[in-house]
């Protein structure tokens, strides 16, 4: 008789600055450089990039979203282990600086200057459209 795979996943979060998450969950899902990686207990192992996103993990019936700004992320069968740049929670997220970044960023990738760094523009807009969502505050008014 095959074996049951495990009921949990032991998730760690860290940045450089701070110790974010140790706990068991139940499901994880990371924004992978090449697309989000839907991760449950038992996962193959894997290496990868992280970018810009949203970090989701569920324990009983709580998800928590979580701002991601870069790193890696190690997956093995029985633990995930993310690497990150940048963590915000939901309510870490300073919104009122979220719009004025986005409207900036969209300021400039409007422009027709040759002076502008259209690809710094694009990696502000989505990190301030990222954080909105995460904050829930992507489809309210200013």
């Amino acid at each position: 008789m095959p074996e049951a795979l495990p009921k949990s996943i032991h998730l760690e979060i860290v940045t450089p600055d701070r110790f974010f998450f140790r706990g068991e969950v139940g499901a994880v899902t990371v924004p992978a450089i090449t697309g989000y990686l839907g991760i449950l207990p038992g996962h193959a192992p894997l290496l990868s990039e992280l970018r810009i996103g949203i970090i989701s993990y569920r324990s009983g019936d709580e998800e928590v979203r979580l701002f991601c700004s870069w790193g890696f992320v190690e997956v093995l069968p029985d633990r995930v282990s993310v690497l990150a740049e940048m963590i915000e929670r939901p309510d870490e997220i300073d919104v009122p600086r979220a719009r004025q970044k986005k409207e900036e960023a969209e300021k400039l990738l409007r422009s027709k200057s040759p002076d502008v760094d259209y690809e710094q523009a694009v990696i502000s807009l989505e990190k301030a459209n990222t954080r909105l969502e995460v904050a829930g505050a992507q489809s309210r008014a200013a």
